[in-house]
Order: C-alpha cells, then structure tokens, then sequence
C-alpha cells in the first residue's frame, strides 16, 4: 500500500517538473519573440505590397500572379509615402519598370491621317458594250462559246440563218433589172440591206455574182472580254436581242468601303495608294473620282470610286484590294496637340492622362481629365486638358490608374478620388482583403 502511494507521489512531481520546463520552453522567450515579429511587420511595412489591378483586395509581399485572375501583380506605393500633392500617385522605380510605365513630352500635333479601307476591283460600267443581232434569224454557229474569251473589233462572233435578209436580197436582185429605169428603187433595195449591217463590199459582191447567201456573219463592234454569253447554237433570236455583253478592262473601277467614322476624311480628288495580295511587292495609285451619296442600310458602307488604268490587264474583277488614303489635317483645334491612343484612358464619357508632375520627380502622377478631338489613327487631337510641353504616360497608365484607385486618389472610374475598391461585387457579401504572405 505504502509503495503504491511512493509511486502516486513521484508521478504527480515528475509531471509539476515537465510542465514546468515546457512553460519556460514556450513562453520563457515571449518578449524576444515579439520584439522579432514586431521588428518583421516593421520591415514589411516599408516594403512594397504588390496586388491586382482587377481585384485590389489581393495583396501580396512579393511579385507573382493574382488567384482570381491570374493577371501579374503590380506595385503599389505604401500610402504612408511623404508627399506634399494629395491627389497625385507615387511609384517607386522599380514599380514603373513593373508597370511598363513609359513617358513622352507632349509636342505639336500629328497633321495628317491615315485611312485604310478594304474593296475590290470592278468593271467600269461605262465600258461594258452589248452585242446585239441586226438580223432576225436562227443561230447556226458561234466562233465565241465562254465567259472571258477576249474579242477584237472585227472579229466574226457568230453565223445567223435569216429567211429575211434571203428575201432582201432576191429583191435587190429584182431591183438591179429596173435600175436605170427606176434607180430609187435600186437605191432603196441597197440601203435595206446596209441597215441590217452588210458592208457595201459584201453587196456589190451580191450584185457580182446575183447568188443569195443564207447565212451571214455577226461581226464584233468593239473590242473588250466577254461578261456574259446570251445566246446558244441554235437558238432563234430577233433583230436588235443581246448576244453577248463585252467589256473593255483597259480601264477598271476600284471600289472602296468607307465607313461613317472617315466620311470627313475621305474627299473627292484624295489619292489612294492600294495593294493586292494576289500581285505581291507592287503599288498602284489613283484617285477618287465619286463617292455614293447614301449608305447602304445593311453594310452601313458607302463607296468611293477610284478609276484606275489597266493597260497591263493585272487588276481583275471582283478581285480584293487594300487601299490607303493619307489625309492632311484640317482642323480648328486650339491646342494643336495630338497624343497616342495608349494615352488615353476612356471610360465612354471621359477621357483622362496621366501627367507627370514636373516638380515631383519621375514617379509621380495625377490623373488630368481631358477633352478629345478628331481620332487620327493611333492618335488622338486633344481640344483641352493638356499643355506643350507636359509629360504624360503613354504607356501603363492603366496600372499607374489601379494604384490610384487603391490609394483612393482620383482616378478613371472615381474623379474625386475616396475610399480603396475592393473588387468586384456581384451582389454577395462585402470582400475583404486577402493578404497573400510571401
């Protein structure tokens, strides 16, 4: 009994001396401890904190990616930061080089425009001939028999049997027995026979041999490439019906489709420099001789027409083509300033910079409200808002606007500037911040 209660005893004191050697182990060192993560959260406060700039919620001591997005991190200056402009931004250098943050002084304006616009080749209307039949009659043979066989004035293009033109010529052969007797008669017999196209070689021929032909040649009044073929072996066709419809393309129109946003810049007599992929390393050139005076509801295009020689017979129909119009500026803007389009950040009704402030150093910022102009490609007219001479970002200016909008500075989407965003929110619980240790 004794000896169970020695061993009772002797536990109880082992345990009191174990517990009392594992309290010093974990609180003997509390105020080293403290002192350390004070002096850690000390030196984190003077680091940078990186976050999103969709998602500013997400905070991070190091560079990586955010969790909701996966977009890269960007720096973003501690607000405790000594500065004597309240709305301006500040970022470190090594967060402009992050940020791809890039500047530019802003200098005269651009005074020209570029307009690319996209069309194609066509016939010019004014060329195209129809190719009728003089004669009544029956289709007996056709020397022309595809779409886009060239023809040469002259050239015989088919052979019409015409019962008609046979009773024409039994009555000129009637004609020449009275024909010094009643030569109005001779004469007239002859010109019916010269309205229906036959040379006066082929007639005095008649009048020679006093054998009537059945069939007579079409011959081809113009020169040019047949568009379309109307007529088959064997068909009956009436006097004046189309045969074949023939075009000239030593001339062709380049049609452009010009959009509401460049009827301004887009006058008759500009020159129009234009490519074709099909006929790779060569330019042509030519200039706008009609613009169409309404839109076309569907496409919501108008056209230009450019008239261009073809001699060389490369610009085919329906064939696609790049133009380019460089057009000098005409324009009442005050300013007579011009920035690139990565300047401006836009958000449908404003439009803001970001200048640089001159006495502040590099990385300082503040967002300047702008008025917009004419947009002149990769380029904007500004009316108001900046001055020759500024420095603005034009590149980055996103990022510099994220690192605004976290320090509640004035920025793209808040003027006045205010509390931090924190994100998105869809209608759920408020977001708070979500530190990412390193």
């Amino acid at each position: 009994m004794k000896t169970l209660k020695s061993k009772q005893i002797l536990m109880i004191i082992s345990t009191l001396v174990a517990g009392i050697f594992l309290g010093w182990v974990f609180f003997g060192n509390n105020s080293n401890t403290k002192s350390k993560v004070h002096n850690h959260n000390e030196s984190q406060d003077k680091a940078e904190t990186y976050t999103c700039s969709m998602h500013p919620q997400i905070r991070s001591n190091e560079p990586g990616q955010c969790p909701l997005c996966g977009m890269d991190l960007i720096p973003v200056q501690s607000s405790s930061s000594s500065m004597d402009n309240s709305m301006a931004v500040e970022m470190s250098e090594t967060a402009m080089k992050l940020a791809d943050v890039r500047t530019m002084e802003v200098g005269k304006s651009v005074n020209e425009k570029v307009i690319d616009l996209t069309g194609k080749v066509q016939v010019d209307e004014r060329l195209v001939k129809t190719q009728a039949s003089h004669i009544a009659g029956r289709v007996e043979k056709l020397y022309v028999n595809f779409i886009g066989e060239q023809v040469q004035q002259g050239q015989k293009l088919a052979e019409i049997y015409s019962p008609d033109l046979v009773t024409a010529q039994e009555e000129l052969f009637e004609a020449i027995k009275f024909k010094t007797d009643n030569p109005s008669l001779y004469q007239a017999a002859r010109n019916k026979l010269l309205t229906w196209k036959l040379s006066v070689q082929e007639i005095n021929e008649l009048e020679k041999t006093l054998k009537a032909k059945e069939v007579f040649p079409i011959i081809a009044d113009v020169s040019g490439y047949v568009l379309e073929q109307q007529v088959q072996r064997g068909d009956y066709i009436r006097k004046g019906q189309s045969l074949f419809q023939v075009a000239d393309l030593s001339s062709v129109w380049l049609m452009l489709d010009v959009y509401e946003q460049d009827f301004s810049w887009v006058k008759l007599g500009s020159e129009v420099q234009f490519t074709s992929s099909s006929i790779p390393g060569k330019s042509f050139k030519g200039s706008i001789t009609y613009i169409d005076p309404v839109i076309d509801p569907k496409t919501r295009v108008a056209q230009a027409r450019v008239e261009v020689q073809n001699l060389s017979g490369e610009l085919k129909p329906e064939q696609f083509v790049n133009g380019r119009i460089t057009s000098k500026l005409k324009s009442n803007n005050a300013s007579g300033i011009s920035v690139p389009r990565s300047a401006v950040l836009w958000t449908g009704k404003r439009s803001v910079v970001y200048v640089q402030i001159a006495d502040a150093g590099e990385g300082h910022f503040q967002m300047r409200e702008v008025t917009l102009g004419a947009s002149l490609g990769e380029h904007y007219l500004i009316k108001e808002g900046l001055e020759k001479g500024e420095v603005i970002a034009v590149s980055g200016a996103f990022n510099i606007d994220a690192a605004a909008q976290l320090e509640g500075k004035p920025s793209m989407m808040n003027r006045s500037g205010g509390p931090a965003m924190t994100g998105h929110n869809h209608g759920g619980e408020k977001t708070s911040s979500l530190i990412l240790k390193s």
